[in-house]
């Protein structure tokens, strides 16, 4: 491989004709000429141009800093306050069980009036929130929706969901708990 020489090759000729069409008096090459301060009013502007440009550069850092903050304590805030509706609305089932258990004389048919109201209230809050109810009875069973305790031999087809032990409950598509149900099996032969 060759060297490259990366300086170019100047003819000494040339050299000599450059130096001698230059301005005697001054270093400018012939036929340029400054107009005095020129070089320092143009290195001025561009300084003063420089200077606005890195304030307005700081200006936008501080901005997204402090947009970047204001974002970030309005998140904590989301979450922090995030269920402040829910429980607004759950205040409200726990009046209605406290004013149940101050009663000091009732029937069993009064507290069990007041206990079906309270539950109506309840499940009305659960429903507004989109927490919904897994009871999936006579259904498919579904693994992710339902956890089999048990197999019972049935004439059902195989697979269905025979009795429901616990309620699943679901915030919108996502399970909070899968129902506890009891899945039926084919009969074994006798």
């Amino acid at each position: 491989m060759q060297d490259q020489n990366t300086t170019p090759d100047i003819d000494p000729a040339s050299a000599v004709n450059a130096a001698d069409t230059q301005n005697p008096d001054t270093t400018e090459p012939a036929g340029v000429t400054y107009e005095e301060g020129g070089l320092e009013a143009r290195l001025a502007a561009a300084e003063a141009l420089a200077r606005d440009q890195h304030d307005a550069f700081l200006r936008a850092k501080a901005e997204t800093d402090n947009v970047r903050k204001r974002a970030s304590q309005d998140l904590q805030a989301a979450r922090k306050y995030a269920l402040e509706s829910f429980a607004i609305e759950l205040i409200a089932v726990k009046d209605s069980l406290e004013a149940g258990l101050s009663v000091q004389q009732g029937d069993v048919d009064a507290y069990r009036n007041g206990m079906e109201l309270t539950l109506r209230q309840l499940s009305g809050v659960l429903e507004k929130f989109n927490v919904l109810e897994i009871a999936p009875a006579g259904d498919k069973f579904d693994p992710n929706r339902h956890q089999a305790i048990s197999a019972l031999e049935s004439d059902e087809v195989p697979n269905t969901v025979l009795s429901v032990l616990q309620k699943g409950y679901a915030l919108h598509e996502r399970v909070l708990r899968p129902a506890f149900v009891t899945v039926a099996k084919a009969r074994t032969g006798s």
